[in-house]
């Protein structure tokens, strides 16, 4: 039994593998994260500027190339040759799981239906650690991504949300949070959500209560940094009501 789980936990030697990186705590990197970006060929990042960073703190010097929004769609040939040639690309994004609200689907996407090989390292996740810690029902959930930019569409999101039997997760920009909040508080003032901002950092925060008092926190205090916004349930679990 133990050989056969040994044999299983035996990752492939060359392909596309997609690391989570940390979303700011440096030491949250695992360390079979950190064995694929020593050895791998090519590194590719969302901003090679931010992945450096990282690689630095470990003292790793491998080859990075950018691989965003812009450039995705012209770099997938170049690394689908690499991948058939037997090399190793780690995919990584500025932080969390590449491919989930950052660059990559497409990539990975072409990857698969060639038939090469694809592997993911699990590690940090700004949705999840924000749902496991905000006090709100976390089975199920909704993940939106991040918020629409135009108030009018923002708001028809944020009402389908505050409608929907399950908790919803946005990424929301500092800039627009408190236009947000003011949407959420002006819908339903007493509705609960959770703002959890600058996860994993050393000002890190967690502000949970109704949209009226999260807003008016905000609003004596501007938020700051990266910030994932929760709003529960249109009808609490009985568990969680009482």
């Amino acid at each position: 039994m133990e050989a056969e789980k040994t044999e299983s936990s035996q990752t492939s030697s060359n392909g596309l593998k997609i690391v989570a990186t940390p979303i700011g705590n440096l030491r949250d990197v695992t360390l079979r994260a950190l064995d694929i970006l020593r050895s791998a060929d090519l590194i590719a990042c969302e901003d090679t500027r931010h992945t450096i960073r990282l690689l630095q703190a470990y003292e790793i010097h491998r080859p990075l190339v950018s691989l965003n929004e812009h450039n995705e769609a012209r770099r997938i040939p170049e690394i689908i040759e690499m991948v058939r040639q037997g090399k190793t690309v780690a995919l990584v994004s500025d932080a969390g799981m590449p491919t989930v609200s950052d660059p990559g689907q497409r990539l990975v996407r072409a990857l698969v239906k060639n038939g090469l090989p694809v592997e993911v390292l699990p590690g940090p996740s700004a949705v999840l650690t924000a749902l496991a810690g905000s006090g709100l029902p976390t089975m199920p959930f909704y993940f939106g991504g991040f918020l629409v930019h135009k108030k009018g569409a923002r708001a028809t999101e944020l009402s389908a949300a505050m409608n929907r039997e399950c908790t919803s997760v946005y990424f929301e920009s500092p800039y627009r949070i408190l236009s947000t909040l003011e949407i959420i508080a002006g819908l339903n003032p007493e509705h609960e959500i959770v703002v959890a901002r600058e996860l994993t950092k050393h000002f890190e925060e967690f502000r949970r209560g109704s949209a009226q008092f999260v807003l008016e926190h905000f609003l004596a205090k501007p938020p700051k940094g990266e910030i994932t916004l929760l709003l529960a349930p249109k009808e609490m679990p009985k568990w969680a009501a009482s």
